[in-house]
């Protein structure tokens, strides 16, 4: 039989310690089945396997051909910022919340993996943003979210001013609590809960959702993925924050220039072939349920 794999790695440090019997099951399981296997460093020493083969992420992307993420969606987006700079395939098993990420049943993840392994999987390319924060004319920051890029202020419901360029031209003047700045695989996240659409993960297209703005005009805004977003913030007294996938962050001021554009790196993410986006919608966000009977 064909292996398209050859090298696995699993990654991922789920919320529950008790999970980590999904880790040891999966290991025992890719050995049984003669795959070299590479565990996670920061998690091998929560799994009762004898002396793994360990590494970093990225190790793991440099010479893993496959990367199973067991955990929930924040395990995958940590993962995935790290993983998407490698040729690697990426694949998720739910041990959390949502997991829109994560769309593999722990419940019956053999044999879906038995399923995948063999050829029968459709690969996704989902594109990363990348933000750059420019200070006196050099880089200062530089950084990707898979989510959303947000622009919000130091402190907690503090409005700020600032205009939106796209490609150079001037789009809109903002009074807001921020911006929400998302990919289609951010959609279901953050940005769904600010009253952005969900958009299919096949689109080449980037959305922009105002946070609490100061007007009943302010609506979300979709653009083409290839244009270029630069903020010019009009406080000059208050300082502002970009962060990342809600994890990374760091502080920008006034004379800053900040440019969030579509990275050049992509997550090479992984799904059976009987996946089915819309499905995962209906069970997600509860949408099969009745209202009437």
């Amino acid at each position: 039989m064909k292996k398209y794999f050859k090298r696995i790695g699993i990654i991922g440090h789920p919320r529950y310690s008790s999970s980590f019997i999904t880790h040891e099951i999966i290991f025992n399981w890719l050995l049984t089945n003669n795959y070299d296997v590479v565990v996670e460093s920061k998690i091998s020493k929560f799994i009762k396997i004898n002396k793994p083969n360990t590494g970093s992420i990225s190790n793991i992307g440099q010479y893993c051909d496959l990367a199973i993420v067991i955990g929930g969606d924040g395990n995958m987006l940590h993962a995935a910022r790290i993983l998407s700079s490698y040729d690697i395939k990426v694949i998720g098993i739910n041990r959390g919340n949502l997991g829109f990420l994560t769309d593999l049943n722990p419940n019956t993840a053999l044999n879906q993996l038995q399923y995948v392994l063999t050829g029968n999987f459709t690969i996704e390319n989902r594109f990363l943003l990348e933000v750059e924060v420019i200070k006196h004319n050099s880089s200062f920051h530089l950084n990707t979210a898979v989510n959303e890029v947000i622009l919000h202020p130091k402190k907690l419901a503090h409005m700020i001013n600032f205009k939106v360029y796209i490609d150079n031209i001037f789009a809109f003047y903002q009074r807001s609590d921020g911006l929400i700045i998302s990919t289609p695989t951010g959609s279901t996240g953050y940005a769904l809960s600010a009253g952005g659409p969900i958009i299919s993960t096949s689109l080449e297209a980037i959305v922009l959702i105002p946070m609490f703005p100061h007007t009943l005009t302010a609506r979300p805004l979709v653009i083409s993925n290839n244009s270029i977003i630069c903020f010019e913030y009009l406080d000059k007294i208050h300082k502002l924050k970009i962060s990342c996938d809600g994890k990374i962050v760091f502080s920008i001021c006034s004379f800053d220039t900040i440019t969030i554009k579509k990275s050049k790196y992509y997550l090479n993410l992984i799904h059976p072939n009987n996946y089915n986006y819309f499905e995962t919608l209906n069970s997600k966000l509860n949408w099969s349920t009745k209202f009437f009977k």
